[in-house]
């Protein structure tokens, strides 16, 4: 159910993505975009409609997809935490000193 759910989510997302990206800019847009002059691919009004409503519906679908993927998240956690599956600490090695040259070293046998 995850693997559908993010399947679905990244597919609304680059679809999201791209209708918006095809969309003319109408404000300032720091001069970026063809800021409301004439020409563009997307210039009739009836295509902008079109774009904005898809966009609507991308972005409901987005965010209702968000809220599934956190609810079956949540119901797969278990309420565990990574901390709680680990077993036994990892066994410390003991640090000799050699009494010829007073250098540290590790035991031989690992």
């Amino acid at each position: 159910m995850m693997t559908v759910l993010l399947i679905v989510h990244l597919l609304v997302s680059a679809g999201l993505v791209g209708v918006v990206l095809m969309q003319r800019s109408d404000g300032g847009a720091l001069g970026i975009g063809g800021g409301g002059a004439g020409g563009g691919m997307m210039s009739s009004r009836g295509a902008a409609n079109v774009l904005t409503r898809t966009t609507t519906i991308l972005g409901a679908a987005f965010f209702a997809n968000s809220i599934l993927l956190a609810i079956v998240a949540g119901v797969d956690a278990q309420g565990q935490s990574v901390f709680d599956n680990v077993e036994e600490e990892a066994p410390a090695l003991e640090l000799t000193i050699d009494d010829e040259d007073g250098t540290p070293s590790l035991p031989d046998d690992r």
